[in-house]
C-alpha cells in the first residue's frame, strides 16, 4: 500500500469513556484482538472489548483496589492470559483471565518508588519492570504464577521510563530520562547474568534529551525511539540483534532522524505490523510516518503523510496499533478518553 501516493484519514471510530483520571497506558490483548487494556491515574486498569456481533467496545473490567496510586503501564503476556500493570506505589500487578473475570494473583515488589513500565519476552517467560529508580528488572515467570526476581540491572543514571523486548528474541531495550538507549542480553554462563551491550547516546547519533518510548517493526531489525528533544529516531541493526561482530552483537546504528514535526514532547511510539509509524504527542496531536520507497537517494528517508491535529483535548500518552487488524489504533490521553481509529483511504 502506497500510503505516500495515496490520501488517507484517521477515522475516529469509538471514543471509550470511564476513567477518572488521565489515562497512560493501553495493550491490546495479542490472542483477542477485540479485547483492550487501558491504565490511568485513577488507580484502575479498564478491559474493554468488542463482542463479535456488536460494533462498539464496553467496559467489561475495573481492576481496581489493587494499587494505590497511579497506574502507568499495562501489558499482555504473549498468550493473553496474564496481564501486567505498574504502577507509581512500586508495585507490579499480574492479573489472569478466569472464565469471565479478571483475578489478581501477583503482586511483584522491589523497585524503591514509582515502576513506569511493563513489558512481556515473545515467549512469556520473562517480564521486565523499570522504574524511577533508574534500575530495570527481569522477573522469571514460574509454575503456579509464581514470579522470581532473576537479575537487577544498574546502568541508568536518571528514571528509566520504558523497557521493551525484542518481538522473537531475549533482547531487552530500555529508555530514560538520561537520554540514552541502552541494550542488554543474557551472558551465555547461565548464571542469569544480564548485561548492557549497547548504548545509544547522542555520542552515537541518539537523542538529547529525554526518551520517553520505544517500538520495534514488524521483524525486529529495527526501532523507533521518541523524546523530549522533538525528534523521533529510526535505529536499524543489519539483522539479528544477538550476533556477529567481535563482542556477538550487531550494533544498533541510527539509521534517520524526523525532525521539524513535532513543537510538543512526542511521549509515545508505535510501529504498525503494516509498517506505519503512529507518534502521540503533547501538541495533542496523532502524526503517522511511512518510509519513502520513491526517495532512496541519500539513504533511507521516513515521511509523515497524516496528521490528525486535536485528536484529544489535551496530551496524547500512548498509540498503540491492533495486532492483527493493522489498520485500527488507539489512542490515550490526559482528557481522560481513549481513542480508537481506522486508518481509512479517502476515496
Amino acid at each position: 500500500m502506497d500510503f505516500v501516493e495515496g490520501k488517507f484519514e484517521l477515522r475516529e471510530i469509538q471514543k471509550l469513556e470511564g476513567h477518572t483520571d488521565r489515562v497512560w497506558g493501553l495493550a491490546w490483548n495479542p490472542s483477542n484482538p477485540s479485547m483492550l487494556a487501558s491504565c490511568s491515574g485513577d488507580k484502575t486498569v479498564r478491559i474493554w472489548e468488542r463482542k463479535p456481533n456488536q460494533k462498539t467496545w464496553q467496559c467489561k473490567a475495573v481492576l481496581e483496589e489493587t494499587h494505590t496510586r497511579t497506574v502507568r503501564s499495562c501489558a499482555w503476556s504473549p498468550s493473553g492470559k496474564l496481564l501486567a500493570g505498574s504502577s507509581f506505589d512500586a508495585t507490579t500487578s499480574i492479573w489472569e483471565h478466569v472464565g469471565d473475570d479478571m483475578e489478581c494473583v501477583a503482586t511483584l515488589e522491589g523497585h524503591e518508588n514509582e515502576v513506569k513500565s511493563v513489558s512481556w519476552n515473545s515467549s512469556g517467560s520473562l517480564l521486565a519492570t523499570c522504574g524511577r529508580d533508574k534500575s530495570v528488572w527481569i522477573w522469571e515467570v514460574q509454575p503456579g504464577n509464581e514470579f522470581e526476581c532473576a537479575s537487577v540491572l544498574q546502568g541508568h543514571t536518571q528514571d528509566v521510563k520504558m523497557v521493551q523486548w525484542h518481538p522473537c528474541m531475549d533482547v531487552l531495550v530500555s529508555v530514560s530520562y538520561d537520554n540514552s538507549i541502552k541494550v542488554w542480553v543474557e551472558e551465555d554462563n547461565g548464571a542469569d547474568d544480564w548485561h548492557c551491550v549497547q548504548t545509544l547516546g547522542e555520542s552515537s547519533g541518539g537523542h538529547s534529551s529525554t526518551v520517553w518510548a520505544l517500538s520495534f517493526n514488524n521483524a525486529g531489525d529495527r526501532m523507533v525511539t521518541c523524546s523530549d528533544d522533538l525528534c523521533v529516531k529510526i535505529w536499524d541493526t543489519g539483522n539479528d540483534p544477538t550476533q556477529s561482530s567481535s563482542d556477538g552483537l550487531t550494533p544498533w546504528k541510527h539509521l534517520c532522524t524526523l525532525s521539524g514535526y513535532h513543537d510538543r514532547t512526542i511521549f509515545s511510539v508505535h510501529w504498525s505490523r503494516e509498517g506505519v509509524i503512529a507518534s502521540g504527542a503533547a501538541d495533542d496531536a496523532i502524526r503517522l510516518f511511512v518510509e519513502n520507497s520513491s526517495d532512496l537517494v541519500g539513504g533511507q528517508s521516513f515521511v509523515m503523510f497524516l496528521k490528525k491535529e486535536k485528536a484529544h483535548e489535551m496530551d496524547v500518552n500512548s498509540v498503540q496499533w491492533n495486532p492483527k487488524d493493522v489498520r485500527m489504533l488507539a489512542s490515550a490521553s490526559d482528557d481522560g478518553t481513549i481513542k480508537i481509529w481506522e486508518l481509512a483511504e479517502v476515496s
